[in-house]
């Protein structure tokens, strides 16, 4: 098997690949805390801020710089990863990244048209195909079906791009959210590349992750110190996405050596995915059965429902959460049950129906009928608002802080 790696990790003591995931975590982690508080410096000095309206969930103004926080974190770490591990293959991923994000931080500033955006976004699944080298050109098996040729990969790819992109940025409405999905999706990601011996992504995965802690802790905890990721950020998470989904199908990918043992890689894929995609598809279909636009806003998404029904933000994310981590627990048991590939994935389907479509308009009936479901959801959703005193308090003062502090001193 080829190794990108510059030392044999798999022959180290354990405490050297320790050393190898740490130090990028710890480097991501510094980059992301330092620069935070001079990003939403910035963000409130020239008013970038996601203003209230009928559709959003915030009473005030919010900064929405989130997403520079996150690259910023990811491209300090890279640097430090790339001492320890050839990470040349990550450069025009990193490219890649760094132009959704502006595309994204320029849709928060100047609010560019969704038609326009469209085209960006296929223009740069076009640049990972042609100049990253990434392309869905393999099924691994899935109904019979292996490498696939070029008219068939570009478009496939073209639309996975765009669709685990736009998925990711439409389940950024309630605090924690898109970030906590993110963090779990890449430790998700991140173990399976440790595992099949792919270091260049583990490191990616590892950095995305530790890059987003910290703005996940001022966006769920922050009074003062609030920011949202952004579409910046959510288009540039997206495209991370959608690169490793690419990496895990690609032909002569490091996984491959799983496909023996039967483990099913679009399955595993889509089970990571599972919410963020099907309640896209289903939000994006109902739009147009009502002859709108798909990419119309409105507040029928899954994280919508959990608020209608009383939970707070973070309870709405762990909710969420919990469902993606059923699915993929779902995937994990049909694969060590030894079923094929094509069952894996028909079990990763009807249980992200289930928990997205199913769940959502499940509730919806219960909601109409006044059904006893209803009502002991609401009950649940009522014990998730929990009083900011004591720990929850002691971590708010601690983000906003260390946040407001540094800017406030920048301000003078």
């Amino acid at each position: 098997m080829h190794t990108f790696a510059k030392v044999n990790y798999n022959n180290k003591p354990m405490f050297s690949v320790v050393a190898y995931i740490l130090l990028p975590f710890i480097a991501a982690l510094v980059a992301a805390v330092w620069v935070f508080p001079k990003v939403l410096h910035i963000a409130l000095n020239k008013n970038i801020v996601d203003n209230p309206d009928a559709r959003k969930l915030q009473r005030i103004p919010v900064p929405v710089l989130g997403g520079m926080v996150v690259q910023a974190g990811i491209l300090v770490a890279l640097c430090v990863a790339d001492l320890l591990v050839d990470c040349n293959n990550l450069y025009t991923i990193v490219l890649a990244m760094s132009i959704m994000l502006f595309i994204g931080t320029l849709d928060d500033i100047l609010d560019i048209p969704s038609t326009t955006r469209f085209i960006l976004e296929i223009l740069v699944a076009l640049m990972i195909i042609y100049t990253c080298g990434y392309s869905l050109d393999n099924l691994h098996g899935l109904w019979d079906i292996w490498a696939l040729s070029p008219w068939v990969s570009v478009p496939l790819t073209i639309v996975t791009v765009v669709g685990v992109i736009n998925s990711i940025n439409l389940i950024d409405g309630v605090d924690g959210y898109s970030s906590g999905y993110c963090i779990m999706a890449c430790v998700m990601f991140g173990v399976f590349f440790y595992l099949v011996g792919d270091m260049p992504m583990t490191m990616l995965a590892i950095v995305c992750a530790a890059s987003l802690i910290p703005f996940f802790m001022h966006n769920v905890f922050g009074r003062t110190s609030k920011m949202f990721i952004g579409d910046g950020g959510t288009l540039l998470m997206g495209c991370v996405m959608s690169v490793f989904v690419l990496n895990i199908l690609k032909t002569s990918t490091h996984c491959e050596q799983y496909c023996a043992a039967g483990l099913g890689l679009v399955p595993f894929t889509l089970a990571v995915l599972s919410v963020p995609v099907f309640d896209t598809v289903r939000v994006m279909t109902m739009r147009m059965i009502r002859k709108t636009s798909p990419f119309t806003a409105d507040k029928t998404h899954l994280h919508h429902m959990f608020i209608e029904l009383g939970f707070s933000h973070i309870g709405t994310t762990v909710s969420i959460l919990t469902l993606n981590c059923l699915v993929v627990l779902g995937w994990s048991i049909s694969y060590h049950l030894g079923a094929n590939v094509d069952v894996q994935l028909y079990v990763v389907i009807a249980l992200s129906l289930l928990v997205t479509v199913g769940f959502y308009y499940g509730m919806r009936l219960c909601i109409k009928k006044d059904w006893a479901l209803y009502r002991f959801m609401q009950r649940v959703g009522r014990l998730t608002h929990v009083e900011r005193k004591g720990f929850f308090l002691w971590i708010q003062e601690f983000v906003d802080r260390d946040a407001i502090t540094k800017s406030q001193e920048k301000a003078r």
